[in-house]
Formats: C-alpha cells, structure tokens, sequence
C-alpha cells in the first residue's frame, strides 16, 4: 500500500469521527502522483475542521496570484470583493469530493447572491486532463455553475492559500477577514449557517 493510498484511507477513518458516519469520504490531498501534475507541495495533515477555523479567524484573505484564465467572469481582486461575504472554493472538476459538494456550493450562490455573498471556485488542477479551459468549461456546465471561476493551473493561488486538499472552502467576512475554513465533504448545514451569520453581520 503505498503512501498516498494510506493518507487518503487515514482521512476516510478520520471523517468517521468528524463528520458522522452519513457524510464522511475521503478528500483529495494535494500531493501529485507520478501522473499528476508536477507541483511542489508540502506534506498534507489531516485537520478538523472547526480547528481549523478558529486557526485562521482574522486573517486577509491572500489575493488571486498566477490565474490563466477567468471563467465567468471578468479578472477579480479581493480588494473588489471587500463590502461582500465571500466563500473560496477550492475545486478541480475530476474530484469526485468536489463533484459531491457542488450541489451545496451552487444553491448557496443562487440563494444568498443577492443578500451579498459571492462565491469564487479556485480551479487548480490535479491531473494534465484537468488543466484545459475547454474541459473545465464544459464541467461547469454540466453541474451549472455560474459564479466566478478562475484557473489556476500553476498552483500560485493555492500556494497562498496554504492550501492542501480538494475540496477545500474558506469564508471571509465583508471586511476580507477569513471566519471559517472547512476540508472534504460534509459540515452542510454549519457552513450555512456561517453564511447567514456572516451577511447579517452587515
């Protein structure tokens, strides 16, 4: 059994615990394979999730760096996000975690765009397959994604993300400062719920 093989089947055992038994699976790590696209990445850790957000509460969000390509949209900045609730979603299309979480994602942007919350899904690639603009567009509309997706196929946003998994979603409050983070499927209705918190805030 090889290395990777074992990190996803520990995070699987992992999620029994934090997520419950109904929503646990395992989630990518972001640690490229000899197929995979060549990135230099640290070495994944499984973290809770809610530890997770209080580790990051009052941090800026980073800025988009190195994205090829808007889908969309036209190019964004944090600094043009600021005034709204925005939710990053760490995403590549072949994922089949990620594939789960979409339908959470989706109807949250339909629900709460108007309130003021706007959603970014970070597509950074996992396989060669996953770096074509053409098969990420066709992706999106297949699960009917219309918020803003930029490509990020060098792995710089992810980079200053720190980030080490897919799917992956951070919340930032309207001032840019990250609220909540959460790694893998599940915890729904909680990230909902940090949601309407967030955009009551004001």
């Amino acid at each position: 059994m090889d290395k990777s093989h074992q990190r996803r089947q520990f995070l699987f055992y992992l999620g029994l615990g934090i997520l419950g038994a109904g929503a646990a699976t395992t989630f990518r790590s972001g640690t490229p394979q000899k197929n995979q696209i060549a990135a230099t990445l640290p070495t994944p850790t499984a973290t809770k999730p809610e530890t997770a957000s209080l580790a990051t509460a009052g941090k800026t969000l980073p800025d988009f760096q190195g994205i090829q390509q808007w889908l969309n949209s036209a190019p964004l900045t944090i600094a043009n996000l600021k005034g709204n609730v925005v939710l990053i979603q760490f995403w590549t299309f072949a994922c089949i975690n990620c594939q789960r979480t979409l339908p959470h994602i989706t109807q949250w942007h339909r629900q709460y765009a108007a309130q003021g919350l706007k959603v970014i899904g970070i597509h950074t690639p996992e396989f060669a397959f996953e770096r074509d603009p053409g098969n990420i567009k066709r992706a999106l509309q297949q699960h009917q994604i219309t918020y803003p997706v930029p490509i990020d196929n060098d792995y710089k946003t992810w980079k200053a993300y720190s980030n080490e998994y897919w799917p992956h979603l951070f919340l930032a409050d309207r001032r840019g400062l990250m609220r909540y983070d959460h790694v893998g499927e599940g915890a729904y209705d909680t990230t909902e719920q940090t949601i309407q918190q967030l955009l009551k805030e004001g």
